[in-house]
């Protein structure tokens, strides 16, 4: 089953080749897990808190890709599962935040913006870079019980503009607020395997579209097997009300006095309980159809008064 780290294992493989989908990737990521810090002198100092090293890994290359040094640190999440998690830490250097600067990240003044400008998903391929990253800095998906993707972020201005990014590509998202956080997600499986086609996260679209398959056969199997069991259930409690109609007629003398179709079928539902209504018209002679069987058992129990 696909978990949220497989899917960004497979998106951390994803190397854009374009600079203008590295910048919004790069964008992304800062937007969705990123804090900016005012140190003394006035100088600057960046981190990205990530749940994943294959997303730290890759936002570790993005920075390389942009000659931007950074390092990598790891500590324990202060939560019952001591979870790990991953700070990639950036010096507010010049060419740095001429890089963020670019990328919609902070503005000429080095201010943190809560959104990138539209020019940096102007494009498609740099729209579908956004929301990779996004998914890769604070995203999760859950198939377990009811579908679910989320994609975090601290405002919910952050989170809106994530929404128009999706909508743009044909995407369906809505927006929440928490007290903590904000997030654009996704509660249909047509969102989410959407979503996962334009980030580049085919194998995930796979694995959905075959379980979507497998869900779809056993709930058809579920309905047959059911309707199966409700007819054998409905012809059980018939038979059983013809056999008490059988036996009534037979103890007040009066089986032998009805027609010859109507003593034929009663002696062999006698002989045959369990048999289906074309199992007993195959029986007479000459073969009568299902139909016509039908008749004469409702007949003879109209004529017990067992109805």
């Amino acid at each position: 089953m696909r978990t949220s780290e497989d899917v960004r294992e497979e998106l951390a493989r994803i190397a854009p080749h374009r600079a203008c989908d590295r910048l919004a990737e790069l964008s992304a990521f800062f937007h969705s897990a990123g804090h900016l810090h005012l140190l003394a002198r006035g100088e600057w100092a960046l981190h990205v808190d990530l749940a994943s090293g294959a997303a730290a890994r890759r936002l570790f290359a993005l920075l390389r890709d942009e000659e931007i040094p950074s390092e990598i640190r790891t500590y324990s999440r202060r939560a019952f599962d001591r979870a790990t998690r991953y700070q990639l830490h950036v010096a507010g250097e010049p060419h740095t935040l001429a890089v963020l600067t670019a990328a919609g990240v902070v503005d000429r003044r080095h201010a943190p913006l809560a959104r990138p400008p539209a020019r940096a998903v102007a494009r498609a391929c740099c729209r579908a870079a956004y929301l990779r990253g996004a998914f890769l800095g604070s995203g999760s998906l859950s198939v377990r019980r009811s579908p679910h993707l989320e994609l975090r972020s601290a405002s919910v201005e952050t989170a809106a503009f994530v929404q128009r990014v999706a909508s743009a590509q044909g995407i369906d998202l809505a927006v929440f607020e928490r007290p903590a956080y904000a997030a654009a997600y996704a509660k249909s499986w047509d969102a989410i395997e959407s979503f996962l086609a334009v980030v580049g996260a085919e194998e995930s679209v796979l694995e959905l579209e075959e379980r979507a398959v497998l869900a779809s056969t056993r709930e058809r199997a579920n309905r047959r097997a059911n309707a199966d069991h409700a007819n054998l259930v409905r012809a059980s409690r018939a038979a059983q009300l013809q056999l008490a109609a059988i036996h009534r007629l037979r103890g007040e003398d009066r089986l032998g006095r009805l027609p010859g179709p109507l003593r034929e079928i009663a002696d062999l539902r006698r002989r045959h309980p369990t048999d289906s209504l074309g199992e007993l018209a195959a029986r007479t002679d000459p073969p009568a159809s299902k139909a016509a069987i039908h008749r004469r058992l409702r007949r003879i129990v109209e004529l017990a008064g067992t109805a």
